[in-house]
């Protein structure tokens, strides 16, 4: 019976979710963005931290979107737990500093101490980077618990055995062949007006989708689905950072990974086109089959012309496969990258790679 009433509502229920899960407005996202960026540089550590870096010597990984739930079928964690934790392994063992970017607990659908019950090892995992002092925590809008509950604090004592601050963003400073480059980092809700804070969507999440999702065992966060060309959300951010000199934007919120401004199947047209003006047959053709096996509908390749490298999305730790994705930036570089298994164990794989030097920015 499930079977059924999955496929009869999979489509309708995921449309119906993603229609009241994101609404945002161009004009509310830029004062938003202003309105943080400002507060962040002129008041230090009120709602996010500076840290200045060397883009050759430290390392940083930034995830985001884990929505750690209870382990039920509403727990669309579950299936990339093990990749996660493979993950933190990996970077806590090669000194890396851990931005956690937000929506890492499920806190619409879920009670604070069932997702503290069912999560563990994760915890665990990322008490060691705070011991170390290499953890940032910042909020998004399903876990906003952090940011705006008084109860907060002992939450986090209770998990972490440690009083820590969630903060809104952060800004990492470095230098760049000597031009002075800046890293915002927010998980990127700000200004949507489904997300930022509106009551309706809690409600709908927590009533609606969410036991819905339990029962239907549905996951819209589809491999494909990432793929497909930016939502209207990453497009205007995108645009706010295209007008930011000297800056990188990186978020999370729309669980669609973005690199140097792109989505994957976007930078596969792009290799595409490059291809076809080489008259590099072979490439082309492996490329056009990369694309056709993404069976997508109603895609035509775009124009993208003029497009900065300036804003980069994180993706999400929670794909219907168990795959994870993230941002690297470490050793002049800045990578996506994603954790998939292989043969049952976990793997990284350098999805997309560019030294920080060679980034077109607006100067």
């Amino acid at each position: 019976m499930r079977r059924f009433f999955q496929k009869l509502l999979y489509k309708p229920v995921s449309q119906l979710a993603d229609r009241f899960s994101s609404r945002p407005n161009k004009t509310r996202v830029n004062k938003a963005l202003n309105s943080l960026y400002k507060s962040i540089t002129t008041q230090p550590g009120k709602k996010g931290l500076v840290i200045p870096f060397n883009a050759h010597n430290n390392k940083f990984i930034i995830l985001s979107d884990q929505h750690k739930g209870a382990r039920d079928g509403a727990d669309i964690f579950a299936k990339s737990a093990k990749n996660y934790l493979a993950a933190l392994d990996h970077y806590y063992k090669e000194d890396f500093i851990y931005i956690n970017l937000g929506d890492s607990e499920e806190l619409w659908e879920n009670l604070f101490v069932t997702v503290k019950r069912h999560n563990k090892a994760t915890f665990e995992k990322e008490k060691q980077f705070i011991n170390d002092d290499r953890f940032v925590k910042i909020f998004g809008n399903h876990d906003l618990y952090w940011g705006n509950d008084p109860l907060a604090a002992v939450s986090l004592f209770q998990i972490y055995g440690r009083a820590i601050r969630v903060y809104e963003g952060a800004v990492l400073q470095t230098k760049v062949k000597e031009k002075s480059v800046e890293i915002f980092m927010t998980h990127g809700h700000q200004g949507d007006l489904q997300s930022d804070g509106n009551w309706f969507s809690k409600w709908f999440v927590s009533n609606v989708w969410g036991p819905l999702q339990g029962y239907l065992r549905i996951n819209p966060n589809t491999p494909a689905y990432s793929n497909q060309l930016k939502t209207d959300h990453n497009r205007i951010i995108y645009e706010w950072s295209s007008q930011r000199k000297n800056m990188l934007l990186i978020t999370g919120h729309t669980h669609q990974p973005v690199f140097k401004s792109l989505t994957q199947l976007e930078i596969l047209y792009i290799g595409l086109d490059n291809a076809k003006k080489a008259n590099d047959t072979t490439k082309a053709t492996e490329i056009e089959k990369k694309i056709t096996a993404l069976h997508l509908q109603g895609n035509s390749q775009p124009d993208f012309n003029g497009y900065l490298d300036t804003y980069f999305n994180t993706g999400c730790c929670c794909f219907n496969d168990g795959d994870i994705t993230g941002i690297e930036i470490a050793d002049g570089y800045i990578r996506l990258i994603k954790w998939a298994y292989h043969k049952k164990v976990s793997e990284r794989i350098v999805l997309e790679e560019s030294r920080l030097e060679d980034l077109k920015l607006l100067s």
